[in-house]
Parts: structure tokens; C-alpha cells; sequence
């Protein structure tokens, strides 16, 4: 091995993941649970597992750190996070004292591009808007194979914009966690999917039930695809990348790569669509890997 690995780490709000890289090839991977409510203890259980992969290399590596926020411009400590125990603390400053190196810090969406825009479906692409459905909606911009890094630290977090073009069909407002209403997130996450179609059931169960043909389950879909065709049509208009990787639980259902794109063109400012939208290469290992990566040095 002639170059020092990437080690990169996922910190989840239950489990801390660690992979090395070389060259993208996966050398190792592990994880632990998260110390839960416990900020110096999570810090040293992310120094063990550098410790120990290290030690198993038999050489030291980059580190890339992703979390479940983002790093203050301002002031350098966390916020934005939902584990809680994270926000207002120099996790960066912290780690870098405890490894007595330099460690790269992103929010795990940002990561999740990174990892798709470097070697995953948005390989090659010159811009690529990387996109989380899951218990949130968040998003990252790559750019040029960089992660675009505002002096807001909230690049791609278009969750938190309204949906576009309302339909009167949307119903009652929905608060959002961040203060607001209907935000972008309590149309296209799992729990506001859930919450809109009306049915009572998981967005797990609604996507079963869609699979098994039932009807109502069903036209919630076509009004998700409607929904997220409009939340990402703005995003075109702004950005206009050359691919959307989407990632997450609700990514995983096939009926949005075919949906989704015609939709796209009742709302995209042009004529025809060149945008691909496609799905993570890397699955639930992306924001991992996007760790790794990220705490690459440039050449």
C-alpha cells in the first residue's frame, strides 16, 4: 500500500460506523453503538475506532468525520444536530487534539454526495445534487468533485425551503421541527408522507401496501412523485446539475425513476430535461465512504 488510507466515520444517532479506502476498495469496516447522551464519551468511542483500525493497518490514515448536523462558521461548534448531545461542542477541535492530526468535518448528507459524485452514480458528473428521503430530507452539492461549502454551512439543505407550486389538495399545514410550516421535509420525508396520505399507516407499510396494488396507497405514491417532482424542478431552475442521486428509505422505491422525470418538465424552466435522476450506487454505505473521502487530501 503506498498511499495512507481514507478512514472515514458515519456518527449515527445509534451506531458509529468506521471504513477504510484505498483508492476506493474497501479495506475494513466496523461499528459500535453510539453513547448514547454522552458527548465525551462518543468522542472517545470515535478515537478507539481510529485507534484500532489503524492498528490493524498497520499505518495511520485522513479522517473524515460525517454527523447529524453541521460545523458553525461562526464559532466552530456543532448545530443543527439531532442528537442533541453534539450541539454547541468543538467535535472538530476535539477530535483533532485527541488524534493530533487534522480531521475533516460534514453533515452526512453533504457526505452521502460526496461519496455518489466521487465514485457512485454521479461518477464523471461535473455537478451532482445528492438527496436524503428518509426520517429527514436534506441534500448536498458537489460540484466539480467538491463539496459546495457556503458560509452558512447549508448548502443543499432544501428541506427547509416551502414546496413549490402548493396544491390545494396539500390539505392543513403541517409544522415542521425547524419552526415553520410545510416545509419541503413534511411533504417528502417518511413521517410526512406518512402523515398526508391520510391512511395510518408507516411510510415502510404504505410503501408494502403500494407494492401490493392497493389503491388509496397507490395515489398517495403518484401524489409523493407530484410532490417531489416540484420540490426538485425548483432546485433545477437554481442549480440545473447534471444528476440527482437520491438516498434514504423512500429511494428505494423503483416507482420514483420512472414517475418522477415527466413530471419534472411541468415545472422545469426549458424545453426538455437532461437531468438524470438516479439512485444511490453505494446504498446505506454512502455517507460512510463520503466520510472517507472527504478527509482526503487534494494532490
Amino acid at each position: 500500500m503506498n498511499r495512507s488510507p481514507q478512514l472515514g466515520i458515519d456518527l449515527g444517532g445509534s451506531k458509529i460506523e468506521i471504513i477504510a479506502l484505498h483508492g476506493g476498495r474497501e479495506l475494513l469496516r466496523h461499528r459500535i453503538a453510539t453513547p448514547q447522551g454522552d458527548y465525551r464519551a462518543t468522542v472517545a468511542a470515535i478515537c478507539n475506532l481510529i485507534t484500532q483500525a489503524e492498528q490493524q493497518l498497520g499505518r495511520h490514515g485522513s479522517v473524515g468525520v460525517g454527523i447529524p448536523g453541521s460545523r458553525s462558521p461562526d464559532h466552530g461548534r456543532i448545530k443543527n444536530a439531532n442528537s442533541v448531545c453534539l450541539i454547541g461542542e468543538d467535535l472538530q477541535g476535539d477530535l483533532q487534539q485527541a488524534l493530533q492530526r487534522p480531521v475533516a468535518l460534514a453533515n452526512d448528507a453533504d457526505c452521502f454526495s460526496l461519496s455518489e459524485a466521487t465514485d457512485g452514480a454521479g461518477e464523471n458528473a461535473a455537478t451532482v445534487f445528492g438527496v436524503i428521503l428518509g426520517t429527514g430530507v436534506g441534500g448536498g452539492i458537489v460540484v466539480n468533485g467538491r463539496l459546495l461549502q457556503g458560509p452558512n454551512a447549508i448548502a443543499g439543505e432544501w428541506g427547509h425551503n416551502p414546496m413549490p407550486w402548493s396544491r390545494a389538495a396539500a390539505g392543513v399545514a403541517i409544522d415542521c421541527y425547524c419552526g415553520k410550516q410545510d416545509c419541503i421535509e413534511t411533504f417528502l420525508s417518511g413521517p410526512g408522507w406518512a402523515a398526508r396520505s391520510g391512511l395510518g399507516l408507516s411510510a415502510e407499510q404504505l410503501a408494502g401496501a403500494v407494492r401490493q396494488g392497493h389503491p388509496q396507497a397507490v395515489m398517495a405514491l403518484e401524489r409523493y412523485c407530484e410532490d417531489l417532482a416540484r420540490g426538485l424542478a425548483a432546485v433545477i431552475n437554481l442549480l440545473d446539475p447534471h444528476v440527482i442521486v437520491l438516498g434514504g428509505g423512500l429511494s428505494n422505491m423503483p416507482e420514483l425513476y420512472k414517475r418522477v422525470p415527466p413530471l419534472l418538465l411541468r415545472h422545469v424552466f426549458s424545453d426538455q430535461l437532461n437531468t438524470r435522476l438516479l439512485p444511490a450506487r453505494h446504498g446505506d454505505s454512502s455517507g460512510v465512504r463520503g466520510a472517507a473521502w472527504l478527509g482526503k487530501p487534494n494532490p
